[in-house]
């Protein structure tokens, strides 16, 4: 245990100590977590990985992530509005992914809120970073205020499988905040993103 709980990973460089257990973890957390994102795709698959994730572990998730890309058409949530039936058969016979009827279907009806909400407010990236908290945010595992906002407005709209643990793991994730620890050798390069980060506006 190093400087602020971080832990030296596999190189000797102290990380945050939930991604030293693993290669794919220390990739997606040096150069994905916490990095602002504006792409309404990856925004998207996230927000649909995160509930998909419900009862799993998100390395489970990380290593079907190319599995779910194919099968929801690249999360492209106009096309994946339009999915029926047998999109829906089609998904549960797909063995790369996570086979719950519940979150396949969330996802699609999902993708059609998405819709509405880039349409009302320009992107899908306008809408969420409405959302960003001000400050630094809080750390931890708990929900922060932002992401319990984010989480009751999404539902309001229909959206389902967005709790508020599970909106402040995208939070976290897509950089609305800095959630790296103290002494990560991450935490830095992240800060210098989110500051260089344009925000998205909304119409």
């Amino acid at each position: 245990m190093g400087q602020g709980g971080v832990i030296a990973g596999p190189d000797g460089r102290r990380r945050c100590p939930w991604c030293v257990g693993s290669e794919d973890y220390v990739a997606y957390h040096d150069h994905e977590w916490g990095y602002p994102v504006d792409d309404d795709r990856r925004l998207f698959e996230k927000l649909c990985l995160e509930g998909f994730q419900s009862g799993l572990s998100w390395l489970t998730i990380l290593r079907k992530r190319e599995a779910f890309r194919r099968a929801f058409a690249g999360f492209d949530f106009e096309a994946i509005a339009g999915f029926g039936r047998r999109d829906v058969a089609r998904l549960m016979a797909d063995a790369g992914i996570v086979r719950h009827r519940g979150k396949i279907e969330s996802a699609i009806a999902n993708a059609g809120r998405a819709v509405d909400l880039a349409e009302e407010f320009g992107s899908l990236a306008g809408y969420v970073w409405g959302f960003e908290p001000s400050g630094r945010g809080a750390r931890g595992p708990g929900p922060s205020p932002a992401a319990a906002a984010l989480s009751r407005d999404l539902k309001k709209r229909g959206w389902t499988f967005v709790g508020p643990t599970t909106a402040h793991a995208f939070a976290q994730a897509m950089g609305l905040l800095n959630d790296h620890l103290p002494g990560c050798v991450i935490r830095p390069r992240v800060e210098a993103a989110r500051r260089a980060f344009r925000r998205p506006s909304r119409h």
